[in-house]
């Protein structure tokens, strides 16, 4: 057993879109997805630590957006959990936030951040969490929720809850770059001309390296990129800049308005970034890999 004042850490990645169809959409008004996605090795770290009731402390350079009421997701996931195993919840938890990714950028964020906490919360609970289960409660929270418990290369079909872990997923050295202008995602899916895209191809056997899902990404598309767009001119903005470093191709992420471009190397990504820093250094810009 855990010791009681011994913490959990666990970071919340941030999810990249390398492509995202809009396949249709239900009676209820959710919208069916199929993407494939990606976590990047950034993201929000977290702690969790035993106490009698339930806390959130956030700090980190996007602290300030994050909600602290009833529409906080880390809150609303451990109060699901909670209901899972009531027996549990009066130990409740103190829960530490290092806010590093922003929001309304596409990423997932508040999404990854959930999800660290039901995956951390069942283990400081001592609950009996198994992967079903949890991707039900986690889709209940929101459609980037489900796929953030796995954290891994996967294609994801349904509302965000259909998911197939893909394991030979390369590493792709890439840079993420936000022109610090939060887009809404429901406005996004409200602006679409189409509900009704096809699908993503199917894709070929085993994926070698970067260059051959960038090859593969170009028979793709991001189906809420244009859409994004018309509502934030910054993102083509942003697009623009990462095609004009040596980038083997560069598109929206999620809903946007966060932009990601793929690169042969990771030094090669390295100096894109230092290079798009400084042409603007007022966006948030960071070099990755991803897989």
């Amino acid at each position: 057993m855990r010791p009681p004042d011994e913490a959990i850490a666990r970071t919340a990645f941030a999810k990249v879109n390398l492509a995202l169809h809009v396949t249709g959409r239900r009676p209820d008004g959710y919208h069916l997805l199929d993407t494939l996605a990606v976590f990047a090795d950034i993201g929000d770290d977290l702690r969790f630590v035993s106490a009698e009731a339930l806390s959130l402390e956030v700090t980190g350079i996007f602290s300030a957006e994050v909600p602290r009421g009833p529409d906080n997701l880390i809150l609303r996931a451990a109060e699901a959990l909670a209901a899972e195993c009531p027996d549990r919840r009066r130990r409740g938890a103190a829960i530490f936030v290092r806010k590093e990714l922003p929001a309304g950028a596409g990423l997932g964020g508040g999404s990854a951040d959930a999800a660290a906490t039901l995956l951390a919360l069942c283990e400081l609970w001592e609950c009996d969490c198994r992967t079903e289960r949890l991707v039900e409660l986690a889709t209940k929270l929101g459609a980037d929720v489900p796929m953030a418990l796995f954290s891994k290369g996967l294609r994801a079909g349904g509302i965000g809850e259909d998911i197939r872990v893909l394991p030979d997923m390369p590493p792709l050295p890439m840079v993420l770059a936000w022109p610090a202008r939060p887009v809404s995602t429901a406005r996004v899916f409200s602006a679409l001309a189409s509900h009704d895209g096809a699908g993503l191809p199917e894709m070929p056997e085993g994926l070698a390296d970067v260059a051959a899902v960038a090859d593969y990404l170009a028979a793709t598309d991001n189906h809420l990129q244009g859409a994004a767009m018309e509502i934030e001119p910054a993102i083509e903005e942003a697009i623009r800049l990462l095609e004009e470093t040596p980038a083997l191709m560069a598109r929206m992420s999620g809903s946007g308005s966060a932009c990601f471009a793929l690169y042969r190397d990771e030094q090669a990504a390295d100096a894109a970034a230092e290079a798009l820093r400084e042409e603007r250094p007022n966006w948030w810009v960071r070099a990755a890999v991803a897989s």
